[in-house]
């Protein structure tokens, strides 16, 4: 038996991980039967299960899906996908316990979610206007900042894949029109459940209020919560915008949206295979920015179509400065030093 390695490189990585049989079809990851493996020989089929919270046509999905038929491409079907979606196998913070205790095999989740409260160093994502634009935000994702992160990720008995897409995140609001951040006093607006979200509304006078994400729907239809905040694919595809009249594009924060396997799942792949795994998370990668990157213009138009009056312009100047001091509640989470690399576009 050979240590595993859980050193992960973006780009198309190899991967050094522990070689295991296949457990029976009742396990999270493994299968009896035997596929070809390019060189005339055969590796044991494996069915790796991967959860996630949102819709059919939420990002987490879309990227799923490309990463399913990639998978199966580059292992001539020995790894098999098999997607759990609409949170039917847990919410998010279920979903990341199952991953670490190795009941599923694979996730993808926002990184500043309740998937900070396992590593607390994404809460880095939830500081607003920490990124100057998409372009640093990618910056800091593709480069040293972002393996570190992910090498975070393994330290805590699980296996950090790489970076999809959530995207830049905006209000909505179901009472007024969002334009500058006194505009924020006194509404209820769920948030993810760690502490920079909380700190964040706290800090533009609304009311943070924790909703699990597959429950968000319905908080907002029953006036549980005025409002949310999120990516425009995020409220496009849940249907938000039936249940919320205001979106104002803030564009406050960034969310990528975490890759991540059990350590189980990893030894139940061989080399060659978890290889393609990690090739497949990469070029999804690509693939996922440039796909929601067409869709946002479609969006908006879509939006105004079913009524929703949108605040293009907001003072995003106001609303940085009001918030300015959010990062200083986490100091604790996420080191200084770190914000400063980002800042500094290290």
């Amino acid at each position: 038996m050979r240590k595993r390695w859980t050193m992960t490189m973006t780009g198309a990585a190899m991967v050094l991980a522990l070689t295991a049989c296949g457990g029976n079809g009742d396990e999270p990851a493994g299968g009896e039967e035997e596929a070809a493996d390019g060189n005339g020989g055969a590796e044991e089929s494996v069915t790796l299960r991967l959860a996630h919270s949102a819709s059919d046509s939420h990002q987490y999905h879309i990227a799923a899906e490309h990463f399913r038929d990639l998978v199966a491409e580059k292992t001539d079907g020995s790894v098999e996908i098999d997607i759990h979606g609409n949170a039917t196998l847990g919410s998010e913070a279920e979903v990341v316990e199952q991953i670490l205790d190795g009941t599923i095999d694979m996730t993808t989740v926002a990184a500043d979610s309740s998937f900070a409260n396992t590593v607390p160093e994404m809460n880095l994502f939830g500081i607003p206007y920490i990124f100057e634009d998409i372009d640093h935000v990618y910056e800091t994702l593709d480069g040293d900042i972002g393996q570190e992160l992910l090498e975070t990720v393994n330290e805590k008995n699980m296996v950090g894949l790489g970076y999809w897409e959530v995207g830049e995140r905006h209000v909505s609001n179901n009472e007024r029109e969002i334009a500058h951040p006194d505009d924020m006093e006194g509404l209820s607006i769920r948030v993810q459940p760690s502490a920079v979200w909380e700190a964040h509304m706290q800090a533009l006078g609304a009311s943070p209020t924790p909703v699990d994400f597959n429950e968000l729907y319905s908080a907002l239809d029953q006036g549980v919560v005025d409002g949310q905040e999120n990516p425009l694919p995020t409220i496009d595809s849940m249907n938000f915008y039936e249940v919320q009249d205001y979106v104002s594009l803030t564009a406050h924060t960034y969310s990528p949206a975490i890759v991540v396997m059990s350590n189980n799942a990893q030894d139940n792949l061989s080399d060659e295979q978890f290889a393609a795994v990690q090739e497949a998370v990469d070029e999804t990668t690509e693939f996922h920015r440039e796909h929601l990157g067409e869709l946002e213009e479609e969006i908006l138009e879509h939006l105004a179509n079913e009524g929703v009056t949108i605040t293009e312009d907001p003072d995003r100047d106001a609303f940085q400065e009001a918030t300015s001091e959010v990062r200083d509640v986490l100091e604790d989470q996420v080191p200084s030093s770190l914000v400063d690399r980002v800042l500094e576009r290290e």
